[in-house]
């Protein structure tokens, strides 16, 4: 390890150099300690992922619909929505406890909340008292689900940050979890009594369980600390886990360096900390109109007319065994899992933008096909379209996956900078929230009603997402946390912050050479 940090405006790698890879991370007994803290962090997503298959596999179960009057319509758009309206009502919160208490209390506050209401969803004798208890389960995960992807990409090590952050996402949409729970549904199905719900829904605490005793052992966000004046703990968290407790490690200083120059950037120079600087300046925006574009487009892309109401659609193309239903619909969680974990790790190497670019475009392509087939069963009754309707579902979810569900978690943390990283995470979550309700509200009505031709409207939004992606998505890959942020104000401001972290690092020539750095950060606020 050695060598000084090159800054570099095409890569903008700073830290390459000071990487030691004179063994791999897992005979390293402090980074396996760290990725460790990370999977534990992880699991915060499965709640929401195991919510949706849980969801689908209750909807095919006799029990279930019989305790609370075969909803459907509106009662049933509630009743899956009911948990994202209650995520939606701690939005305006989560960031002040994510930024004023930290992140791993945040952590522990959302699951705490989570552990409660799952007990009281499972304990339900009426609709009303199911619907309450998911709209808390849905309070206390924005708590958690706000600050754990946060956590994640604060206190990873760089070269792992992309991938770890992916994998977040990933167990949202299909983790261990949630690809056991249609097994849940399809393994208590037999039971006579309430216990064939009741079961998957008190599965549903695990992960949170798991999170109130453990997530103490987690390090706290090193520039949350930072932030917070108590840069000591942060330089011993970076040297702990990064440099195997070597404060003078070159990584180590120059990690830390950048961290305080970002902070301070922010703070004293741009004054970029409230809510309200989303719109002042052009690199905000744009980080304002990405963040929302892709929340919406991982909801509105045909994926959650397939996700919450499978059952219906297999219905309508003449697949009404439930048992049937509950299979295919956990070979589905299971392949989509594998495709998002080999995407995650790829992203480093494939890239951001090559991934969302091949997704939107398989996406069409295949929803296309899909929409064909469905016409073809509903008008002719044709069995062969309808078994390839199941062909290219299974398809078109391989290019949701490839980006979709592993990228758009890391790709909006990383592209905040610190100080409105909680709140534009919030931004996120929020729009993600509004548009999954628009869609459970309306998907099963819209379904009933035009059948195929509910299909075409996807078809075109499709259309929309190929062009807005190819257009706006610019590429964020091998970069340090500071410098993909800084990227959307210039990329000089990027290189001028790598550059003046290195100074204070002593890894660059001179004084002269930090002061030059200092008034060219200070320049770039006065241009943006």
């Amino acid at each position: 390890m050695g060598g000084p940090a090159v800054v570099s405006a095409a890569g903008g790698q700073g830290y390459a150099h000071l990487i030691n890879n004179a063994k791999p991370w897992w005979k390293n007994t402090r980074m396996i300690k760290l990725n460790l803290c990370i999977c534990l962090l992880l699991i915060t997503s499965t709640t929401n992922g195991y919510d949706g298959s849980m969801m689908n596999g209750l909807q095919s179960l006799p029990q279930w619909n019989q305790a609370f009057g075969y909803p459907s319509g509106g009662k049933l758009g509630l009743l899956a929505a009911i948990q994202n309206i209650g995520s939606v009502a701690a939005y305006p919160f989560s960031p002040y406890v994510s930024d004023g208490l930290g992140r791993r209390a945040a952590v522990i506050l959302g699951a705490t909340i989570m552990c409660i209401a799952t007990v009281l969803q499972t304990a339900s004798h009426s609709v009303g008292m199911f619907i309450g208890a998911r709209f808390l389960i849905g309070f206390g995960l924005t708590f958690a689900a706000a600050a754990a992807p946060v956590l994640i990409t604060e206190i990873a090590y760089p070269t792992q940050r992309g991938p770890a952050t992916s994998l977040y996402n990933t167990l949202w949409c299909v983790d261990l979890l949630a690809r056991s729970s249609p097994r849940a549904t399809f393994g208590t199905f037999h039971l006579p009594t309430s216990w064939s719900w009741r079961i998957p829904s008190a599965i549903q605490a695990l992960p949170s369980v798991i999170q109130v005793f453990m997530v103490w052992f987690v390090p706290e966000s090193p520039r949350w600390l930072c932030s917070k004046g108590r840069e000591e703990q942060a330089l011993h968290v970076l040297a702990y886990y990064h440099a195997n407790g070597n404060r003078t490690d070159p990584l180590v200083e120059y990690e830390f360096e950048e961290i305080r120059a970002a902070i301070r950037f922010d703070r004293e120079v741009a004054a970029n900390v409230g809510w309200s600087s989303f719109f002042k300046t052009p690199g905000n925006r744009r980080r304002l109109r990405i963040m929302i574009a892709i929340a919406v487009f991982s909801q509105w892309s045909g994926n959650n007319l397939i996700a919450y109401y499978m059952n219906k659609i297999f219905n309508a193309i003449g697949i009404t065994d439930p048992t049937t239903q509950l299979l295919i619909n956990g070979c589905l969680n299971i392949y989509n899992f594998i495709i998002a974990i080999i995407a995650s790790l790829l992203c480093d190497k494939i890239g951001r933008r090559p991934l969302f670019v091949a997704s939107t475009i398989g996406m069409f392509v295949f929803w296309v096909l899909q929409t064909a087939c469905f016409a073809l069963y509903s008008e002719h009754g044709n069995l062969v379209a309808a078994h390839t309707f199941i062909a290219m579902m299974f398809l078109f979810y391989t290019f949701y996956a490839i980006a979709f569900t592993p990228l758009i978690v890391v790709y909006t943390v990383e592209i905040l900078p610190f100080p409105l990283r909680a709140k534009g995470f919030t931004i996120f979550n929020l729009a993600l929230s509004l548009s999954l309700i628009f869609n459970q509200y309306i998907n099963p009505i819209a379904l009933s009603h035009l059948g195929w031709k509910y299909y075409i409207v996807y078809v075109c939004w499709l259309a929309f997402e190929v062009c807005f992606i190819f257009r706006f998505l610019i590429e964020t890959k091998n970069r340090t946390l500071e410098e993909t942020a800084a990227l959307f104000d210039g990329e000089d401001t990027a290189d001028h912050l790598a550059e003046h972290a290195a100074v204070n690092a002593g890894l660059s020539d001179s004084q002269s050479d930090q002061e030059k750095a200092s008034e060219h950060i200070k320049e770039e606020v006065i241009v943006a």
